[in-house]
């Protein structure tokens, strides 16, 4: 073909090519194109969401292994036939119902006055007085045990997770000496803890498996960051007492603070007169203390606070143990 005849054919073609035949070849390149973006998204998407699905059922998986776990060393603690057929009936039931709570229990208008009411409720005629130590361990830990030691006093120390810190020898020494071992979160984050109930689960469960590899104890007590009726959480805090009911923990709140936990100082003086104005109008009195490397005002005041309450009448100090009375500001229902 000669090279004139090529020149026409290209000027006929163009010709041709009217206006809308250009908008309808343009459209069709676009939806050609849109249609191999969508080949190569859709896919790609799919791939996620199953990866952040699989994820998240792995996590779940995890922490029911652990639940297990802990379950049957509840079961294995059963004395005979019987007591395993009964605790397995009472676990059945509290997974049915920390599976259908629902809802927030409000805290009481005056816990104070609800825990005093709770405590009056004993038919014994000694009072007793729980000393009880949060946050820890800490730099003046060991203090503490020392004054303990000193009065031979028994305490509870509601603990957090600080195995990068070297404090092994401390927990151990907590155990060793016969007072309480209890938890009171790994990580005390009360964004991260109170999330989510798995959130919970994973930080309650890192911290029983820690306290057990540093001191060989399964700790049955807990404290909530803030206390059960925090209004930090964004999680049913029902959902989450049911829990611990299924994992054999009781939790404890307080009916008596030393007002420690503020950032307003307090010196020993102040500490043992907050507590001692409170101590007598209740049979059983849980006392919250700090144990943490702010609060040496806590240890300056503890020999005198000792000495107050034993010279109470029918007074005595004790550890929290499985036989006491729960003092919580929501009810575990």
């Amino acid at each position: 073909m000669s090279t004139e005849r090529v020149e026409e054919t290209k000027k006929g073609q163009n010709r041709e090519m009217t206006p809308g035949r250009r908008k309808r070849i343009d459209r069709l390149k676009k939806m050609i194109v849109r249609a191999v973006v969508l080949m190569i998204l859709l896919p790609t998407t799919g791939c996620i969401i199953l990866g952040i699905k699989l994820h998240r059922a792995r996590q779940y998986a995890e922490s029911m292994e652990w639940q297990i776990y802990f379950l049957e060393g509840a079961l294995q603690d059963s004395v005979d036939a019987t007591d395993r057929a009964e605790a397995l009936l009472r676990i059945n039931e509290e997974l049915r119902q920390s599976a259908g709570a629902s809802g927030r229990t409000a805290p009481p208008a005056d816990a104070e006055e609800a825990a005093g009411e709770e405590a009056a409720s004993g038919t014994e005629d000694t009072r007793k007085v729980y000393l009880t130590f949060d946050d820890g361990p800490s730099i003046y830990t060991e203090e503490i045990l020392d004054i303990l030691a000193q009065y031979n006093v028994k305490a509870t120390f509601f603990v957090t997770g600080k195995g990068k810190e070297g404090y092994g020898d401390v927990y151990r020494r907590i155990v060793d000496e016969g007072h309480t071992l209890g938890m009171h979160s790994y990580s005390h984050e009360y964004g991260n803890i109170y999330a989510s109930l798995e959130n919970f689960q994973k930080d309650l469960e890192t911290l029983r498996n820690f306290l057990y590899n540093e001191t060989g104890v399964v700790s049955h007590f807990y404290r909530f960051p803030g206390g059960s009726s925090n209004n930090v959480s964004r999680t049913d805090i029902r959902e989450i007492t049911a829990y611990l009911k299924a994992m054999d923990i009781e939790y404890f709140d307080w009916n008596v603070s030393a007002g420690d936990a503020t950032s307003v100082y307090l010196n020993s003086g102040q500490i043992v007169n907050r507590v001692m104005n409170q101590v007598p109008s209740h049979r059983v009195a849980m006392v919250l203390l700090h144990d943490a490397a702010d609060k040496h005002s806590t240890v300056e005041a503890l020999p005198k606070l000792i000495e107050e309450i034993q010279e109470l009448e029918d007074t005595e100090i004790v550890p929290i143990t499985k036989e006491t009375m729960l003092i919580q500001h929501v009810a575990n229902e």
